[in-house]
C-alpha cells in the first residue's frame, strides 16, 4: 500500500493496544535486519523528499504537533494546508517572470524588437513585489507572537498586587504572596491559554527607589530587562495610592498620574517615544480596590481596569481587555493573509528583500548594470528556494526534521 502521506510503500499492523504486544510484536521485527525504528521527523522527511509538502508545510505540521491554544493549531494547520507556501510560490513566480524578462533583454535587445514595456513592467513588478515582501516582514511579528507566546510582563511597585494577580491568572499559586515589601526577588514565568492565545506570563519583583538588600537590586534590574524584551505590560497601581496621590498633587488628571508613576517606575523609556507616544502596548490596572471607600470610588473611574485579587472583582473584565489587546499583537491568521511565524523565514525575507532593494537602485542605470542586476533576481529568487526547500543544505533539514517526536 502506498501511504498518501510519505508517497512511500507501507505496511500497517493493526494490534491489540496492550504494552506486552506492542512490545511483542516489535520484538519480533527488530529481529528481521532490514528494518529499524524511524528517526525524529523521518516520515516528514521523507515526505518532503517525494514532493508531498514542502518545508513551510513541513514546518507547520510540527507546529500543529505541539500547538497549545486554539489559534496556534489554526495557524499551524493553515500554514500545513501550503497557504503560506501559495504565498510563496506565488512570489516565486513574479520573480521568474521578472528574470526571464531580464535575460531575454540581454540577450536580444540588440538584434531583436523587444516589447516597449518588458523593462517598466518588469520593474513595476519587482517594485510591488519588494513592498510585499517588506510588509509581510511587518506583519510577520504577529505569527511570532502567536507562535512563541505574547510575553506578558507584570510591572508595578512593591505591595501593589502583582504576585496575587498572576496567581488569579494563572489559578494557580504561582508566586508567594506576603505583606512583606519586596516578597518576589526574581523574574517568574507560565505560560497560559487567555481567549486563545498563547501567553508567557512574567511576576516581576517591584520596582521601588531605596533598597539595601543586594538581591532585591538584582530582581528589580531583572524587571527591567523583562519589560524591554516584552511584547505586553501589565502596569499595575494601588488603588490607594492613586487616591493619596490625587490628595497631595491636587491633580485629577489621570495622564499626569501614569506620567508620575513612570517616572517613579523609571519606566518613562520603555512605555514611551520622545513625542510621548506609546512604544509599545500595555495595560494600567488599578488593585486594591475592595480597600476604597463607597465615596471614593468616583474618583477611580480614570481606571478602565479596577480590580480586587481578593474577592476576583473586575477579573472578568481585565480579561477581555487584555484579550483585545492580544489581539492587536497577533491577529488572526487567515487563509487569505497567513504569517510567518519563524526565525528561518524571517532571515530568507530579509536577505531576498535587500537584493531586490539593491536592485531597484540600479534601475537609474540599467543599460550599464543589466547583467548584475539579473544576478542580483537570481539571489533573491534563491532565498526564496530555501523558503520552500526546493534549494536547501542537509544541515538546514537536519534542523527542521529533528523538531519532530519519533517516528512522525
Amino acid at each position: 500500500m502506498v501511504s498518501l502521506f510519505t508517497g512511500e510503500d507501507s505496511c500497517e499492523f493493526q494490534i491489540h493496544g496492550g504494552l506486552a504486544v506492542i512490545n511483542g510484536v516489535l520484538n519480533a521485527l527488530s529481529a528481521i535486519p532490514t528494518l529499524r525504528l524511524a528517526s525524529p521527523g523521518e516520515f516528514t522527511k521523507r515526505a518532503f523528499y517525494n514532493g508531498k509538502l514542502d518545508l513551510t508545510q513541513a514546518e507547520g505540521l510540527a507546529d500543529l504537533l505541539s500547538a497549545e491554544t486554539e489559534l496556534q493549531r489554526k495557524q499551524a494547520f493553515l500554514q500545513t494546508e501550503g497557504h503560506l507556501k501559495n504565498v510563496y510560490m506565488r512570489w516565486k513566480n513574479v520573480l521568474v517572470s521578472a528574470l526571464a524578462n531580464l535575460e531575454a533583454y540581454i540577450d536580444f535587445h540588440e538584434t531583436e524588437v523587444l516589447d516597449a514595456d518588458l523593462v517598466n513592467g518588469t520593474m513595476n513588478s519587482v517594485l510591488k513585489l519588494s513592498e510585499d515582501i517588506r510588509k509581510h516582514l511587518g506583519n510577520g511579528v504577529r505569527g511570532e507572537c502567536l507562535r512563541n507566546g505574547v510575553k506578558t510582563v507584570l510591572i508595578g511597585e512593591t505591595n501593589v498586587g502583582k504576585s496575587s494577580l498572576a496567581n488569579v491568572l494563572c489559578s494557580r499559586p504561582l508566586s508567594i504572596v506576603t505583606p512583606i515589601h519586596g516578597t518576589t526577588r526574581d523574574v517568574l514565568e507560565a505560560t497560559l491559554d487567555i481567549g486563545g492565545y498563547p501567553v508567557v506570563l512574567n511576576d516581576t519583583a517591584g520596582l521601588r527607589s531605596q533598597s539595601a538588600d543586594v538581591i532585591e537590586q538584582e530582581g528589580m534590574i531583572r524587571t527591567l530587562r523583562a519589560c524591554e524584551d516584552a511584547n505586553l505590560i501589565l502596569l499595575v497601581a494601588d488603588c490607594t495610592n492613586y487616591l493619596s496621590w490625587q490628595k497631595a498633587s491636587q491633580s485629577s488628571n489621570f495622564l499626569d498620574f501614569l506620567a508620575f508613576y513612570a517616572r517613579k517606575l523609571d519606566i518613562c523609556d520603555i512605555l514611551f517615544n520622545e513625542d510621548n507616544t506609546t512604544k509599545k502596548p500595555f495595560i494600567v490596572i488599578g488593585n486594591k480596590v475592595d480597600l476604597v471607600e463607597e465615596c471614593d470610588l468616583v474618583h477611580l473611574q480614570s481606571f478602565q481596569n479596577l480590580i480586587s485579587c481578593n474577592s476576583k472583582k473586575g477579573i472578568d473584565f481585565l480579561t477581555s481587555s487584555i484579550i483585545d489587546q492580544l489581539k492587536q499583537i497577533c491577529g488572526e491568521p487567515t487563509e487569505e493573509h497567513p504569517s510567518m511565524n519563524q526565525v528561518r523565514h524571517r532571515e530568507c525575507l530579509t536577505l531576498c528583500l535587500r537584493h531586490l532593494e539593491s536592485f531597484l537602485q540600479d534601475r537609474q542605470s540599467f543599460d550599464d548594470n543589466t547583467v548584475f542586476m539579473a544576478e542580483k533576481l537570481r539571489k533573491a529568487l534563491r532565498q526564496l528556494d530555501k523558503l520552500t526547500g526546493i534549494f536547501s543544505t542537509e544541515q538546514l533539514l537536519s534542523v527542521i526534521f529533528n523538531q519532530f517526536c519519533i517516528g512522525k
